[in-house]
This record gives structure tokens, C-alpha cells and sequence, in this order.
């Protein structure tokens, strides 16, 4: 389960450029055409969040956000209108540059979501395509770790490259401190097939997740886990939480986001989660319905089970 709620937090697309090459990057065929928020509409979202107050938090992201100058213009323009939090999403190379993180967080900027793709350099820069990603993306939470006021939380895409490395993750950083959770996002292509061959079986993919989970709670992280079937859980179904902040973006990117065809599930219609987002087009297309071994919840089950969440 994650420490952070999403309704308290509104995102927004400020980049659509990038410096990395993930193969799993789910707008990589949409970075060239999607338009960024403009200052206009970031600052009508100040003045909304002045009189208003919905949310204590700001997401900024995009691509790679900290390839914006102005960067910490934005993150003090959202402190002074208000939110008590601004978070950026990104590779973290940048924050391998330790003068770079003190101008970051002078600016209010107390919340990190890094993307991880792997557990060793090889793998990470093989996926990224960017040698010596790797090292300086672990040396930018590592210099995040040494500011009391800031939390940090990584991100894994759950590919076919880097499934077997969700525990090495957890103990690659379990010496920081400002780290707090550890996401695990199970890939989706962005189309109805799987071209790059990168979606790989939930259920190879299962006890390698469990025991990150495991490890996780030795190391008092938190987990959140998005795109996985709820019912192969067991135990550890709570990790699971597909809701997200409020996302301001381009409204072209929509259409191309629901050709992944999510919700579908042979038991859709007699199960009673409330979490899980089922099977994708490009799954069943590889791997079939599993319907031999997913397993419904009874819908008053599901309606106790979430008043926990």
C-alpha cells in the first residue's frame, strides 16, 4: 500500500522531451506531437489552487521535466499559490549533480519520483540506451538522500527485461533513507500488440514481485504495484492501487492510451474488485484469458476489502 494519497495531488505535463531512449516508454511514439501545458494553464491552476485549495500537492512531469530551465521557477510559483508539495518525475541524472538537487529543493521541490528500469548498470543502460544512466541516476537519490526534508520514490516499468530484478531493487537502496516507496508499474505498449516482445506473464513475473514486496516491508517501504491482476496477489493484494492524481494533458493523448483495452477479464462481470484494471489487448494476444487460474472476489468481499484501502 503507498503512503501518499493521489486525490490530494494534481499532475501536470510541463515536457515532452527526453534525454533517454527507454524501450518501454509508453509515449515514445507521441513525444513528438504532444503539446506540453502552457504557462497560461499552469498559472490558472495556481490561481484555482489559491481560491479553491483541492489538492496540497503538484506533480510536475512530462517526459523529462528537468530538461526545463525553469524549472525551479515552477516549483516556487507552486509554493507561493499554495501547495504544500511539488514533486517531479524523472530519470534523476540530473540529480547526480549535487549543486543541481540544492537548487531544486531551495525551490520547494521536496518530493522525487525516479524512474529505475533495473538492478545493475548493464541492464538499466541496455534498456534506457544511454550508457552510464545507471550510475548517475543512483547517484542522484543518493544525493537526495542527504536532505532531511525531502522523500523520495522510485519507479519500475515490470518488463520481460527487468522482472527478475524487483528484489535485487529493493536492496540495491535499502542503505537511503529519504526513500519511502517503491513503485512497480506492470508495462503496457500503448497498442494492441506486443511489438518489442516486453510484456511478459504475470505469472513468471509473480514470485519475483512477491519477494520484492517481502523485502520491502523489512525495509519498512512502501509498495505501490499498478496493472497486475488483484486475484494472483493473495496476501499482498493491498499493494495494489491503480488510482492516480488528476493528470492535466494534452487531450490527444487519450485515444491512444485506451488501445491498450484495459478491464478486460473472462470473470469481469462476476468479480467484485475494485482495484484491478484485469488484462490488457496485447496480454491476452500473447499469453490468453488465464482463465485457469484467475479467480473472482465475491463482490461483497471486495466492497470490505477496499473500505480498508
Amino acid at each position: 500500500m503507498g503512503c501518499f494519497q493521489h486525490d490530494q495531488y494534481v499532475e501536470m505535463t510541463m515536457h515532452f522531451k527526453c534525454n533517454l531512449k527507454c524501450e518501454h516508454c509508453m509515449i515514445e511514439d507521441t513525444m513528438d506531437w504532444l503539446q506540453p501545458e502552457s504557462m497560461e494553464n499552469f498559472e490558472k491552476l495556481l490561481q484555482h489552487n489559491v481560491r479553491e485549495r483541492p489538492w496540497k500537492g503538484l506533480i510536475l512531469t512530462g517526459s523529462e521535466v528537468t530538461l526545463r530551465r525553469d524549472l525551479p521557477d515552477l516549483a516556487r510559483m507552486a509554493r507561493q499559490h499554495g501547495f504544500e508539495h511539488v514533486r517531479i518525475q524523472t530519470h534523476g541524472m540530473r540529480l547526480a549533480n549535487l549543486d543541481y538537487c540544492h537548487e531544486l529543493i531551495d525551490a520547494g521541490i521536496d518530493e522525487y519520483f525516479v524512474s529505475v528500469t533495473a538492478a545493475d548498470a548493464e541492464t538499466h543502460d541496455r534498456i534506457t540506451e544511454v550508457p552510464g544512466s545507471f550510475e548517475k541516476t543512483v547517484h542522484g537519490l543518493e544525493n537526495l538522500d542527504q536532505f532531511e526534508q525531502v522523500k523520495t520514490l522510485t519507479n519500475t516499468v515490470i518488463t520481460a527485461r527487468s522482472y527478475q530484478h524487483l528484489p535485487a531493487m529493493v536492496e540495491l537502496f535499502s542503505h537511503l533513507k529519504r526513500l519511502v516507496q517503491m513503485d512497480f508499474w506492470t508495462y503496457w505498449p500503448m497498442s494492441e500488440n506486443d511489438d518489442k516482445d516486453l510484456v511478459v506473464s504475470h505469472l513468471d513475473t509473480l514470485p519475483y514481485l512477491l519477494e520484492a514486496i517481502r523485502l520491502a516491508q523489512v525495509y519498512n517501504r512502501a509498495i505501490e504495484l499498478k496493472n497486475f491482476p488483484e486475484c494472483l496477489l493473495g496476501d499482498a493484494r493491498d499493494v495494489l492501487d491503480n488510482t492516480q492524481p488528476k493528470l492535466l494533458i494534452d487531450p490527444k493523448f487519450w485515444p491512444e492510451f485506451m488501445r491498450n483495452g484495459f478491464h478486460q477479464c473472462v470473470y469481469k462481470d462476476a468479480c467484485g474488485s475494485t482495484q484491478c484494471l484485469g488484462l490488457n489487448t496485447a496480454y491476452t494476444k500473447k499469453f490468453g484469458w488465464m482463465e485457469d487460474v484467475l479467480t473472482p472476489y465475491p463482490m461483497d468481499e471486495s466492497v470490505d476489502a477496499s473500505s480498508n484501502r
